[in-house]
């Protein structure tokens, strides 16, 4: 990685429901919990930027039927203005949740700066309307959101909706195959969809490859790297909020990451649901660190 590298630290929960025995999801304490273990030391970016967030709550908006709808907005609007105020196009940044909500923010941002791609590498689809999840969780719509589906005042925040096209978007590892309604939403948009069998079928590095193909052909300005750590095998990152048994490995990750980090036209990358609280020592993320830093600082 021959470039800048910047942390953005985007410590947002208000996308996830608390389970009964939670005060409030863990997911917030990520960019320090990496922190502690030396990501940032062996990252050795450029700077380090933070914003904070709000006060954890489960308010159902009845507009949208989106937990904490306001609240993400506001937070999207500001994260974006602090992604815009420290853009560099010759910098590779790193977004740390959080969850999997953060992506709003980053697409309002990205929107204003041309037209760009998304690379989702997740456990799920994150694509469905409010009315097909169970929680009003923003983290588990937040795919449907940035590519337009949803309601207005979440899909076209400032008027810039779509903020990813479905067409410039590639979701891949979904493990969450037996719900026919979950799936069929996602099947019947124009997303390149992968799922976690799909995936390994058409290969690591090659599913990668198909994806830059499509940024040259249509001549994008660059894309963004979404990757929610549970998309790993449940056996190696069990400290997630919705745990799935199947997943790839970490040589998988590093064959599908490794051509999309080091492509010029990267953005950058976002990590997100990894959850200190179901880690308690650390186990899980050190091994996380280790296997994306050698990702991430491998010499081209």
């Amino acid at each position: 990685m021959k470039r800048d590298i910047k942390i953005f630290e985007f410590p947002l929960n208000l996308g996830l429901v608390k389970k009964i025995h939670e005060t409030e999801p863990g997911v917030k304490k990520l960019p320090d919990w990496l922190r502690k273990f030396s990501f940032h030391k062996k990252i050795q970016p450029t700077h380090i930027f933070r914003l904070e967030a709000p006060a954890y709550s489960m308010d159902l908006d009845e507009d949208s039927n989106v937990r904490n709808a306001n609240e993400i907005i506001k937070y999207a609007k500001k994260q974006s203005e602090t992604v815009l105020n420290h853009y560099d196009k010759n910098s590779f940044n790193i977004f740390l949740g959080g969850d999997c909500s953060i992506l709003i923010g980053n697409a309002l941002a990205l929107k204003k700066l041309g037209t760009y791609g998304l690379f989702y590498l997740d456990g799920h689809t994150d694509f469905i309307p409010a009315e097909l999840s169970e929680t009003g969780g923003a983290a588990g719509m937040d795919l449907a959101i940035v590519s337009g589906t949803g309601h207005k005042k979440l899909t076209d925040i400032n008027g810039l909706k779509p903020y990813f096209s479905e067409e410039n978007i590639f979701c891949c590892g979904n493990a969450e195959t037996e719900d026919e309604d979950y799936v069929n939403q996602i099947i019947n948009s124009q997303v390149h969809y992968f799922d976690i069998h799909n995936l390994r079928k058409n290969g690591f590095k090659k599913t990668a490859e198909d994806f830059l193909h499509i940024v040259h052909k249509k001549n994008l300005d660059g894309f963004l790297i979404h990757l929610d750590v549970d998309i790993l095998k449940d056996e190696i990152m069990p400290a997630v909020d919705c745990r799935m048994e199947d997943g790839i490995g970490y040589a998988d990750l590093k064959e599908i990451l490794t051509p999309l980090i080091h492509h010029q036209q990267c953005f950058g990358i976002e990590i997100t649901i990894l959850d200190p609280d179901y880690d308690k020592d650390g186990i899980y993320t050190k091994i996380f660190i280790e296997n994306i830093i050698q990702i991430i600082n491998k010499e081209d």
